[in-house]
């Protein structure tokens, strides 16, 4: 059974550079356009990773992180956040979960594969 991937992405351009970068890895693909859906589809789906952004309409991807982390169900669940940003703009979320892994968009399929690996394998 492959593992499931939830990308939280309102922008199409951004999710089909996902779709093609994750293209022939064998991972299920699922999408939520804002932190409202995705947490309906991890409720759902119980994906093994979910890759946020954090600028999106309706729940921003900050509050759907802090909705996630404090349920005992789903708090165990690893993210990658992707932003257009640096780190360093969102370094509250990091208190919410050091663990998180951070990609500075664009980035390569090479760096989106190392992180999705040392997650999830």
């Amino acid at each position: 059974m492959s593992k499931k991937i939830l990308i939280v992405e309102d922008e199409e351009d951004f999710f089909f550079f996902y779709m093609t970068m994750l293209e022939g890895t064998g991972y299920s693909i699922i999408r939520a356009i804002d932190g409202e859906e995705a947490f309906e589809k991890v409720k759902g789906e119980k994906p093994d990773l979910i890759i946020l952004d954090l600028l999106l309409d309706q729940m921003k991807g900050e509050d759907f992180l802090k909705q996630l982390k404090s349920d005992a169900l789903y708090a165990h669940t690893p993210i990658i956040i992707a932003s257009s940003f640096s780190p360093r703009a969102y370094k509250s979320i990091f208190e919410i979960d050091p663990t998180l892994a951070f990609l500075e968009k664009p980035f390569s399929q090479g760096k989106l594969l190392e992180e999705i690996k040392s997650k999830i394998g």
